[in-house]
């Protein structure tokens, strides 16, 4: 272990775990770690298998992307993907209700005040002349209209207000993510780890592992552990002093059942999250299948009836078994301690509601690379990371209370418990600035910006009390500029190609052998 007043570069990386945290942080460490990286390893067992329903994300994967050097077609054709522009949320509000979370902004720039003051400004003194607030949203639409065209990065252009993500088989992303790393040098090592040896003496940062050790009695020693060994944790769960805390009382989802099946109609542009009785279903299109789910709340519902609605409400023919997912929502108290670094469900986890798991790799992996150490391990930079991680956690945590407590559904006891029980200061202060004039502030490390808080408030129904002044004073130009903006969205969406004849003419993928 080197002392504190060492800087010797870090010359060694073990990653323990695969999937899709591990290799997506071993691909961008081996690609962004200079022209001589350190000494890259991966440890993984096929028996461990992965969790691997994630297949839903937000736009920000398009960045990790980039940086591995990934073209957007060749993502798509060997992961099967499909585009996203946002969810559906169905039957959240009240049941038969239903709203669009889009990807991408809200109108255009009108004045110095957001543009969604000044469109509830328009609907308080002209609502003929308001229109929707998912008509001011290109993506919103398209989605509506089930077609997609790629964004346009010139600003003039209306194709400037798209912005997409994707669904796409997990278990692909990690196979197309293991091969950029292990091209760019990350040797695999295939193995059960039994054991973790740590240094006498700790460091100020906290503990530090000198090694691990494999069932077959080899031993891996590095500078720098990568913790992504799922709900195990089996370096960073091993510390006594770090707790994982547990968010049930907020988010009491605890279970999740996932089973794919064929694919019955051309595949949607959007994730569908349908409300159940004491949960909710996903509905995520991709080229060759349709990835389902039941998410739901042990104390409010029985597995096998969770399993019989899941069953019950698919389209198509299942290809496999429902499987069973259990899991704590809430996060490690540091997830780097040491010289052990926590990333994906090692480090914390919460329900795929607004698909976050995936970009929450992707958020850690980039701030560990901003932050990377040498061997001195500084306690600022470490303490630095934990708690821009801890932050972002829970400004997501935040966002998905939302949706379960602004609801109007009393018709079963999971619906009253989530609209009743006390919610984080945090989020209450959100929604009592929302709700007197219509304000939203960002936050530092907010995942979730301004355009999707604004879209699940609204679409939740919670409404200002009053208009902003300085938007009602602008009202009578409003009348004239908006439904000018709607017009232009409009013939936009009406020049672009279907989804599936998109993904037909430009980037479709063949089916896996298995699944043709």
């Amino acid at each position: 272990m080197a002392d504190t007043d060492t800087a010797a570069p870090i010359a060694s990386i073990a990653i323990v775990g695969g999937g899709t945290a591990g290799w997506m942080a071993a691909a961008a460490l081996a690609r962004s770690l200079g022209p001589r990286p350190p000494a890259i390893t991966l440890i993984e067992s096929e028996a461990l298998g992965t969790i691997g329903v994630g297949e839903a994300t937000i736009p920000p994967i398009r960045e990790m992307n980039r940086l591995l050097g990934l073209a957007e077609e060749e993502f798509v054709r060997a992961t099967g993907a499909t585009f996203k522009l946002g969810i559906a949320f169905e039957n959240w509000r009240a049941v038969g209700h239903r709203y669009f979370h889009p990807f991408g902004r809200l109108g255009a720039a009108i004045g110095p005040l957001p543009f969604h003051l000044y469109w509830q400004a328009l609907v308080a003194v002209r609502p003929d002349a308001a229109g929707t607030l998912t008509a001011y949203s290109l993506p919103a639409m398209a989605a509506a209209a089930g077609t997609f065209q790629q964004p346009s990065d010139d600003p003039r252009n209306t194709l400037s207000m798209m912005s997409h993500a994707y669904h796409f088989d997990a278990g692909l992303y990690a196979r197309l993510l293991r091969h950029r790393a292990e091209a760019d040098g990350v040797a695999r090592l295939e193995g059960r780890i039994v054991s973790v040896v740590r240094h006498e003496r700790d460091h100020p940062a906290g503990p530090m592992v000198r090694s691990v050790t494999l069932a077959d009695g080899r031993s891996v020693a590095a500078d720098l552990f990568i913790d992504c060994s799922g709900f195990a944790g089996l370096l960073i769960g091993a510390d006594p002093g770090n707790a994982y805390q547990d968010w049930r009382h907020w988010l009491p989802c605890d279970s999740a059942l996932a089973m794919p099946t064929e694919r019955t109609a051309d595949p949607l542009p959007y994730t569908r999250a349908i409300a159940e009785q004491a949960g909710w279903q996903w509905r995520i299109p991709l080229q060759h299948r349709v990835g389902n789910g039941h998410v739901f709340a042990s104390d409010f519902v029985e597995r096998d009836t969770a399993e019989r609605v899941l069953r019950d409400s698919v389209a198509g023919t299942p290809l496999a078994e429902a499987r069973l997912l259990r899991f704590t929502p809430g996060r490690r108290a540091q997830a780097w301690r040491g010289n052990v670094v926590a990333i994906g469900l090692a480090a914390g986890f919460l329900e795929p509601l607004e698909s976050t798991s995936i970009h929450l790799v992707q958020s850690a992996v980039t701030r560990l690379l901003a932050l990377f150490p040498d061997q001195g391990f500084a306690p600022a930079d470490i303490a630095y990371f934990n708690r821009a991680t801890a932050a972002e956690y829970e400004r997501i945590r935040d966002f998905l209370i939302l949706h379960y407590h602004a609801t109007e559904r009393r018709d079963s006891a999971f619906w009253d418990h989530v609209r009743e029980q006390a919610i984080p200061d945090t989020l209450a202060e959100r929604i009592d600035l929302y709700r007197s004039r219509g304000r939203f502030f960002p936050e530092p490390f907010d995942l979730f910006l301004e355009p999707s808080w604004i879209a699940v408030l609204h679409g939740q129904g919670i409404t200002p009390a009053q208009p902003d002044p300085l938007a009602l004073a602008a009202a009578d130009r409003l009348a004239e500029v908006l439904p000018r903006m709607r017009a232009a969205i409009a013939r936009a969406v009406a020049t672009m190609p279907g989804h599936a004849a998109f993904l037909a003419r430009h980037i479709a993928a063949p089916r896996p052998p298995d699944q043709r």
